[in-house]
């Protein structure tokens, strides 16, 4: 018989000592993780949220406090306490001699959601989604860069870019945090509840990015690299591959060309949309980036149908965005003509600049 009273649960089990029965108190006690009461940040509650999805901390109360005496008693710290040592599980980053990243290709300092991905990552990642050792790291490190790195970069300070930028950026999942905490104005506010709110924020991003790069993301690599196998049916430079069926490409490519020792050279990527018609996009110069390596004819950017049609001497065409970055065709045969002839176009480009360069050199 187990009966659960407040934090400690006891076990009663029954003796076969002339009918009475014995309680023997063996108390499981609640563990306890400990991070910084006041205006509460992304760090600490994504931090919170993973180590609840850890067998250690499953069903662990989250203490919020400042006070020295009660840190000492938690069985783990989170952004507070001013240590980092994983042995004692203190997790705080603040310390000015500080400098701790993921690992060696990584140069952001951790925060204390990094801080606990970095210890205990491939553990959640294995319980959600059961994968070896080889996924796990494979999924470990491409949802550190997609997902924890930027909140980790955004809670130390430290500037995506040191351009200014061109515009401002509130959607992130740092500003919604921030936009939880109670207004200044605000008349006794449950601050306790609001950060349950960002942990579940925070934790509920967490998992569909665990089950995006698992489930979604990862799959789609064999298509890909099928693709770029066969780059050469479609032309002898090999710079235009076909998806046999639309799947996230684009990292992956960059991946395999890596790998390859091709980087750059895949100019257009072809795949059949929901309609069952055909698009040509462009492979963008980096994974973040709106620039391309090739984009389409500037004469057929933001036009469609017949017009198009005209102006490139293609069947069928359907439209090209205004950016130039992707285009459509009803046709297979027409979305590779579309892709041929940019291609053409755009060696044709770069043999005219080369030339006027070396005359004015």
């Amino acid at each position: 018989i187990n009966a659960e009273y407040g934090d400690v649960v006891f076990n009663l089990e029954e003796e076969a000592s002339g009918g009475v029965i014995h309680t023997s108190k063996r108390p499981r006690l609640m563990k306890k993780i400990g991070t910084h009461n006041g205006a509460f940040h992304c760090d600490e509650a994504l931090a919170c949220f993973m180590l609840k999805q850890t067998k250690e901390f499953e069903g662990a109360e989250v203490v919020r406090t400042r006070d020295p005496a009660v840190l000492d008693t938690l069985d783990c710290l989170v952004d507070v306490g001013g240590v980092y040592d994983p042995k004692r599980h203190r997790y705080d980053h603040h310390q000015k001699e500080f400098s701790e990243t993921l690992d060696s290709n990584h140069k952001i300092k951790l925060s204390s959601a990094g801080l606990v991905y970095k210890h205990f990552g491939r553990e959640i990642i294995k319980n959600i989604l059961s994968t070896d050792d080889n996924t796990t790291e494979t999924i470990f490190q491409t949802l550190y860069t997609n997902f924890i790195e930027s909140i980790d970069a955004i809670d130390n300070g430290i500037s995506q870019t040191q351009e200014t930028p061109k515009y401002r950026i509130s959607t992130d999942l740092s500003s919604r945090v921030k936009q939880l905490n109670p207004a200044w104005n605000q008349k006794n506010p449950n601050v306790q509840e609001l950060f349950y709110k960002a942990m579940d924020l925070t934790g509920g991003e967490f998992l569909e990015r665990i089950n995006y790069y698992g489930k979604c993301w990862l799959p789609a690599r064999q298509v890909v690299e099928e693709a770029v196998k066969k780059r050469f049916d479609h032309g002898s430079n090999g710079e235009i591959i076909v998806l046999h069926q639309f799947c996230p490409w684009v990292s992956h490519l960059f991946e395999i060309e890596e790998q390859l020792s091709i980087k750059g050279q895949i100019k257009y990527t072809l795949f059949k949309d929901d309609s069952g018609q055909w698009r040509v996009q462009c492979v963008p110069l980096s994974e973040s980036g709106f620039e391309n390596r090739a984009s389409l004819p500037e004469p057929w950017r933001g036009t469609r149908d017949e017009k198009l049609s005209t102006l490139a001497g293609i069947n069928d065409c359907v439209f090209v965005h205004a950016s130039g970055f992707i285009g459509g065709n009803k046709t297979f045969e027409g979305v590779m003509q579309m892709a041929q002839t940019s291609l053409k176009l755009f060696h044709n480009n770069c043999t005219t600049n080369n030339k006027s360069t070396q005359n004015k050199t």
